[in-house]
């Protein structure tokens, strides 16, 4: 599994590593995308004949049947280094002119880093005005093509009313898992999700740190491994996932064991949600075909496809009933919301591990 599930929040170390350089000259083919119509991107992307990426493999958000309809409209062939956010700008800068790869997908606080290191490529694609402000650079340098919300998936073997909320959840009398606060940025941002709930907000993250100390003073808080084995296994009644984790292992779960039955809901008071945007090399030596691959990512083809991998497409594009019925009620999202204050979250990031070890974990029974 994509190593990205714990590591899309800004790292510190990471990204004073990353904004340390200086961005080195720009590709030989640097070419301006914005100002070429898509007929000529695509003329141009078949003679490249290729598009490699980076933390975009097969099996996450579905993006194999994404890079097959790449290779079947345009005949570019494809393949994937996975990798973290923080690895795939790095490796856009360090190999510069010597560019293997065309584009990455990185969690959206990083598609500004990328910008400020200077190994984007600007491409606005043809779905721009269909694209929320929010969602993107105002050039073009990164775009997000979906998003993830933190949800509870319940066990219903074990629990059989799902919680659907952070006050059922506190009354239940079931293990929950939330995983590790100090390393995985999944779990912390589940306790800013109950911050949030809570009062709280990026800046203030006591009342998440709070409400899952009395969690841990009931001697629910599972303190185990954080992996799909234990849960599937039954040995936690809760865990807290993005949506599209949960939703996968679902169907996993059921794949393995008919008998299996999982429920995952959105906290309805409120939760937090996270994108991943795409970035195109500077320096790639297959510009054309770097632009092409995001223009089908946002295409409605594209934007399906990740909806398949259980993502959340960003462009507001008619999901297919079938699918619709294995996802999440669009009414559950109602008070789920990005990060407002990047800054003030990336502070809290750099002690939350600490503050959960000595605010949280020190009262588990």
């Amino acid at each position: 599994m994509k190593k990205r599930i714990v590591c899309t929040a800004l790292s510190t170390l990471m990204i004073a590593g990353l904004l340390s350089g200086c961005s080195g000259k720009a590709s030989a083919k640097e070419v301006d995308l914005n100002s070429m119509t898509l007929e000529q991107i695509a003329e141009e992307a078949k003679k490249e004949g290729r598009v490699d990426s980076v933390g975009m493999p097969d099996t996450w958000a579905n993006w194999g049947e994404t890079w097959q309809g790449i290779k079947d409209t345009y005949g570019l062939e494809h393949v994937d280094t996975d990798m973290s956010s923080a690895e795939e700008i790095a490796i856009f800068e360090s190999e510069k002119n010597k560019a293997t790869k065309e584009i990455g997908d990185v969690g959206q606080a990083f598609g500004p880093v990328a910008v400020e290191k200077g190994v984007t490529m600007k491409y606005k694609t043809s779905y721009w005005d269909s694209i929320p402000d929010w969602a993107k650079d105002d050039d073009g340098d990164w775009i997000i093509a979906y998003y993830g919300t933190m949800t509870m998936l319940t066990n219903k073997k074990l629990v059989p009313e799902a919680p659907t909320s952070f006050e059922d959840l506190l009354n239940g009398d079931y293990m929950v898992a939330v995983g590790d606060v100090a390393k995985a940025t999944q779990a912390q941002y589940a306790v800013l999700a109950a911050a949030i709930a809570m009062g709280g907000d990026e800046s203030n993250i006591e009342p998440g740190l709070e409400y899952f100390r009395k969690i841990a003073e009931q001697g629910r808080l599972d303190l185990g491994e954080f992996s799909m084995a234990r849960i599937e296994k039954g040995e936690v009644g809760v865990a807290f996932l993005w949506d599209y984790n949960a939703l996968g292992y679902r169907d996993q779960f059921v794949e393995n064991n008919p008998s299996a039955d999982f429920e995952a809901n959105v906290p309805s008071e409120a939760s937090i949600q996270s994108g991943y945007c795409t970035i195109l090399n500077k320096y790639s030596q297959r510009p054309h075909a770097a632009a092409i691959a995001r223009e089908y990512i946002l295409s409605d083809e594209g934007q399906i496809n990740l909806a398949k991998g259980y993502a959340k497409p960003v462009r507001n594009v008619e999901i297919p009933a079938d699918l619709k019925a294995k996802l999440i009620d669009d009414s559950q999202y109602a008070n789920a919301r990005m990060v407002t204050d990047q800054a003030a979250w990336e502070e809290t990031a750099k002690t939350i591990g600490t503050k959960w070890q000595e605010e949280v974990v020190a009262y588990a029974k």
